[in-house]
């Protein structure tokens, strides 16, 4: 739907390289960055097995806030998974540009605006950039992760094309949550936000989109 073979995919946050994987199953170009080595050979060794197509997948390190590898309207889809917020620690909090060891909220939504940013210049108009984000909770209140995020991508350009929520069933933090959750009076969360946003077109008149694009207060 959103792409076609032989497109340019770039999935910015790569860890484990599944987005590599699929591209070379659906014969698309795909480049994975990660900040993180561990992450990088992960998703280089996964691509290890064959399968024939004529297209490239790779992974390389780098930062996703300084995309300066990349030229501008360059990228045919961006599709992507960025970490959480001080939950899972991806490289134990020994990168510093780690997006998941960011130590506070306006921090972390901070980088993730400098990151919608970069994604926004290397898109080529009127294609799709895919965030899938969770939300999380601090004493016991829900913290709407997802709303704050897509609020910095719409105030970087992109018009909010799709909402998908993706349900997450046998979570393995359910058990260990649950207790807690039935003590302190409170859900556990069991989804996730999937956003597809559109980088508009040179020179379109967006102001059809006016409640599907940044409001200013």
């Amino acid at each position: 739907m959103y792409s076609e073979e032989k497109d340019y995919i770039l999935d910015p946050m790569v860890g484990s390289g599944t987005s590599l994987i699929e591209a070379k199953l659906l014969n698309r170009n795909a480049l994975g960055i990660d900040i993180n080595p561990e992450a990088v050979k992960l998703s280089n060794d996964a691509l290890e097995f064959e399968f024939k197509n004529d297209c490239i997948q790779k992974a390389i390190i780098g930062n996703v806030k300084e995309l300066s590898n990349l030229q501008e309207n360059s990228i045919d889809l961006i599709i992507t998974h960025p970490p959480y917020l001080n939950i899972v620690k991806y490289s134990d909090g020994k990168i510093e540009e780690d997006l998941s060891s960011s130590g506070g909220m306006v921090k972390f939504l901070n980088d993730i605006e400098q990151i919608s940013k970069e994604l926004y210049r290397v898109l080529k108009p009127n294609k799709f950039c895919a965030i899938l984000i969770g939300d999380t909770r601090k004493r016991q209140h829900f913290v709407p992760i997802s709303h704050y995020l897509m609020e910095r991508f719409l105030k970087s350009g992109f018009i909010l094309k799709e909402e998908i929520i993706k349900a997450q069933h046998n979570c393995s933090y359910s058990n260990r949550w649950g207790w807690k959750a039935k003590k302190y009076k409170f859900y556990l969360i069991m989804h996730e936000h999937l956003f597809i946003f559109r980088k508009p077109k040179e020179n379109e008149d967006t102001s059809i989109f006016s409640w599907s694009k940044y409001r200013e207060k």
